[in-house]
Formats: structure tokens, C-alpha cells, sequence
């Protein structure tokens, strides 16, 4: 149960739109260091979910009332996320292009990368703050917990990469990332109402 909870929350936390998803799905478009971006996206959300994980378990041993503070923050941050894809859905206006231009370097790409993962905030929230903090609810189990939450980032960077090709066509549209904010609305709301409610 840990597991999948991990995979799931996971998933609905790394599929949100924003600067390195773009990133990557640019890389994806242009075949432009694919296997380097994926492995650096996933290692690092690895790093840091375990961080996460390692870090609450024993950060709530030493304030007890912790792991309830988390707790509500992060119904207050998916519900913030979910308002926002909400209003980027009904807004839209967004789209993907893959540019065009010399290929770049692997070492500018991985530190234009590690840019818009180590230093983007979002990243920690998700990561450390919110994932740990749920991590709290299956005591004995958050191992499983963080390998579900980490496979989902394997599984979601290197299928982003390698599909990006694939979903090169659909993503010209600014409907496309309409539909896409809409699901990712309903699922952080669906996610923020268990958190509340205990049955995450």
C-alpha cells in the first residue's frame, strides 16, 4: 500500500507543468542529450525523496507535533497547486516549442538542468517537505513509500524524454496543455481532500 501511495502521489506531483518538465520535453524534442537529462532528473528527485524521508522521520522524533503541521501545509499546498492548474487550464494560451539551433554542450545542458532542479523551490516543496511529510502516514513503511515516489520519477523523466517525439504534435496545441492542467487540477484536489481527511 506504501508503495503504490508513493507511486501515485509521486506521479501527480512530477507530471505539473513547469520550467524543468519543459526542459526535458524540449531535449526529448530536439534528441538532444535524452539519456543524460532523464538520468539527471530521476537521480536528483531520488536524492532528494530519500532525503525527504530520511530527514522527517527523524525530525519528527524530535517534535512530536511536527508530522501534523506538515500534514495540513501540504493540503494547503495541493490545494494552492490544484487552483493554480485550474486556472492555467481555464486561462490557456500555453504550448511547447522545440526550437531550433546548434546542439548545446552536455555540461551547459546539465547545468542549465540542475538550475531549474536544485534551485526551483517547487522542487523542495514537493520532494522533501510535501513527500516526506506523507511519508509519516505508513510508520514502519516509508522505504516503500520513498521506492514507489522514486520509480515514479524513473518512470516519468525517461518516458517524457524518450515520448517526447511522440507527443510533439498534440503539444503544438494550446488545447493539448488545457486538457493536461484540467487532469492535473482534478488530481491534486483529489489528493489534498485524502491528505485532509487521513486516507492518503
Amino acid at each position: 500500500m506504501a508503495f503504490w501511495a508513493g507511486l501515485k502521489l509521486g506521479l501527480g506531483l512530477i507530471v505539473a507543468i513547469g520550467a524543468q518538465n519543459a526542459f526535458v520535453l524540449r531535449q526529448g524534442l530536439r534528441r538532444e542529450h535524452v539519456f543524460a537529462v532523464a538520468l539527471f532528473c530521476a537521480l536528483s528527485d531520488a536524492l532528494l525523496i530519500a532525503l525527504g524521508v530520511s530527514g522527517f522521520a527523524l525530525a519528527s522524533d524530535a517534535w512530536p507535533l511536527l508530522p501534523e503541521i506538515l500534514r495540513w501545509g501540504g493540503v494547503v499546498f495541493l490545494t494552492v497547486y490544484a487552483g493554480r492548474a485550474a486556472y492555467a487550464a481555464l486561462r490557456g494560451g500555453a504550448r511547447l516549442e522545440a526550437g531550433e539551433g546548434r546542439t548545446p554542450r552536455l555540461r551547459t545542458v546539465l547545468l542549465t538542468l540542475a538550475a531549474f532542479t536544485w534551485a526551483n523551490p517547487h522542487v523542495w516543496l514537493d520532494t522533501v517537505v510535501l513527500l516526506g511529510a506523507v511519508s509519516a502516514q505508513f510508520e514502519g513503511a516509508q522505504v516503500n513509500f520513498a521506492a514507489g515516489a522514486i520509480l515514479a520519477s524513473f518512470l516519468f523523466f525517461f518516458s517524457l524524454a524518450y515520448g517526447a517525439r511522440l507527443l510533439a504534435p498534440i503539444f503544438a496545441s494550446p488545447v493539448a496543455w488545457r486538457v493536461l492542467d484540467g487532469v492535473i487540477a482534478l488530481l491534486m484536489a483529489s489528493l489534498a481532500w485524502r491528505l485532509a481527511v487521513g486516507t492518503l
